[in-house]
């Protein structure tokens, strides 16, 4: 429940951070100004008694987030992939929340699943495993089906976890009108909203049900996509709390030695991760949005493969292009263009001078080129970018939130295989094939087909429903002298299609 007594969790959330050390850990990783360091050990320190302790034998940072519970784990989860913000250290700290954090009894696992699938877990599989990983959400089981003898993965809910889940949630919505009351030019960035998102995306990986859907539409999605594997849903042994996957055998992605032994191109790897994740969100428009290494492996012959799908991102048609456009813009370094798709979608005010925009992103985007991309650092160019957001008055753009988030981990994923990947040179080929097929003469006849279908679903109706439009406005009154009514909607009808087609062929040939 939201209320005032949500002060008190977030009092221990600094409390802890304090007590633990990853008050200090952390603003030193962010490089944090003098200022706020001495702000925070002023409002931090007095409250230190009240921070829980977490276990002393992990590193500060681990050692709070997983203290603080599931939702703070998740933030955790998200800087592990980061490690140009946070640096090498503190990421590779971080990774051990992603699949290695303390399990659940087996004995609770086994109820939970008797309960779901009323049958007893011996009846269902003949070997059934100690936790092999466990993570903010649930815990994966390695087990074999008794009926067919395959290897499979079992995830199993973390008892109580939506209950602690809605705790932490109810604590950042406080935050979020605190920020918004006490400072009002925040409220463009739409805190409650973007936490409001955030909860929705959450609650609904806590219905393994709906997890088992993506993963089936993921995969008749991706069975073509080359280097690039899922593990199928075994429907039967899956319920609201608990799925059932075929085995994903391989190396973990987070694994560099690992992967080096086994004799795998981590450059290739690395353009591969970045463009499918582009393909996926381009092509499709429904991609993993949790794509950290924790859930990605290697197979013996290269292929990535890809679990846990409890967050998946979906955008519309009009949104995919234009974030298309706004891609191909920076690579070709058209800032002009990128700076009219902003005002063209309505991401900018349109009181506001296109140019002078223009001139902005390309102080961001400049940077980037011709430049080793050791040396860019993604904390300052994400710092700049949002000064030139508030600048020209932009706004939180809520259905694009776990978009340019997953963009932001996949970077981080795909650097941590090769520091120096070119993000730009590697997505180029990638947008530019999703730019000839969706804008463009080929999209306009293809748009032309769409609408042509849905007439012809409505064809038969289409003279009553103008009729009937007609009727309300008075041209049930005029004078009979004129052609009859239907003949009269027939050849509007036919000149709204040839309208069209004729609109069509000025794209096309114009």
């Amino acid at each position: 429940m939201r209320g005032p007594h949500n002060i008190w969790r977030l009092v221990r959330t600094g409390a802890t951070l304090e007590r633990t050390g990853a008050m200090r850990v952390l603003l030193d990783a962010f490089e944090a100004p003098a200022p706020l360091r001495v702000a925070a050990r002023v409002l931090g320190w007095p409250f230190k008694w009240l921070g829980l302790e977490g276990d002393p034998s992990l590193p500060p940072a681990v050692r709070a987030l997983q203290a603080l519970g599931p939702a703070y784990i998740k933030f955790g989860q998200i800087l592990s992939t980061r490690p140009d913000v946070v640096g090498d250290e503190m990421a590779q700290e971080l990774r051990v929340l992603q699949d290695k954090l303390p399990p659940f009894s087996i004995s609770v696992a086994k109820k939970a699943i008797e309960e779901e699938l009323e049958t007893p877990v011996d009846t269902l599989f003949s070997d059934f495993s100690e936790p092999v990983a466990a993570a903010s959400i649930a815990q994966v089981h390695k087990a074999v089906l008794a009926d067919t003898g395959e290897t499979v993965a079992v995830k199993v809910l973390r008892p109580e976890i939506e209950k602690a889940f809605r705790k932490d949630i109810d604590a950042f919505y406080l935050a979020a009108s605190s920020i918004e009351f006490l400072s009002p030019s925040s409220r463009r960035l739409r805190p409650t909203e973007v936490i409001s998102h955030f909860e929705g995306v959450v609650l609904g990986e806590l219905d393994l049900r709906l997890e088992a859907a993506s993963a089936s539409e993921f995969h008749a999605n991706t069975t073509e996509d080359a280097g690039f594997q899922l593990p199928q849903v075994k429907w039967p042994y899956s319920g609201r709390g608990v799925m059932t996957l075929g085995w994903a055998e391989g190396v973990p992605l987070g694994d560099n030695d690992a992967l080096d032994a086994a004799g795998h191109d981590r450059e290739q790897l690395s353009e591969r991760v970045l463009q499918l994740f582009l393909n996926h969100a381009l092509r499709d428009g429904f991609f993993h949005a949790d794509m950290h290494q924790g859930n990605l492996k290697v197979a013996a012959n290269g292929d990535i493969i890809a679990y846990d799908f409890g967050i998946m991102g979906h955008i519309d048609e009009y949104t995919r292009r234009v974030y298309a456009e706004i891609l191909y813009g920076f690579i070709r370094r058209d800032y002009k263009r990128v700076a009219e798709v902003h005002f063209e979608a309505g991401y900018v005010p349109a009181d506001r001078d296109v140019d002078e925009f223009a001139r902005a992103l390309r102080a961001v985007g400049e940077p980037i080129f011709g430049m080793d991309a050791t040396r860019i650092s993604m904390g300052k160019l994400l710092a700049y970018l949002f000064e030139v957001t508030e600048r020209f008055g932009m706004e939180t753009r809520t259905e694009l939130i776990l978009l340019q988030r997953t963009m932001v981990v996949v970077e981080g994923v795909a650097r941590s295989l090769d520091p120096n990947m070119n993000i730009w040179k590697v997505a180029q080929p990638v947008v530019e094939q999703y730019i000839k097929q969706s804008i463009g003469p080929k999209a306009a006849l293809n748009d032309l087909a769409k609408t042509v279908r849905v007439l012809a679903r409505f064809g038969p109706r289409l003279p009553t429903l103008v009729e009937a439009a007609l009727i309300r406005q008075g041209d049930a009154n005029e004078a009979p002298a004129r052609k009859p009514r239907r003949e009269r909607l027939m050849w509007l009808v036919a000149g709204v299609v040839l309208g069209g087609l004729i609109s069509a062929a000025v794209v096309v040939f114009g």
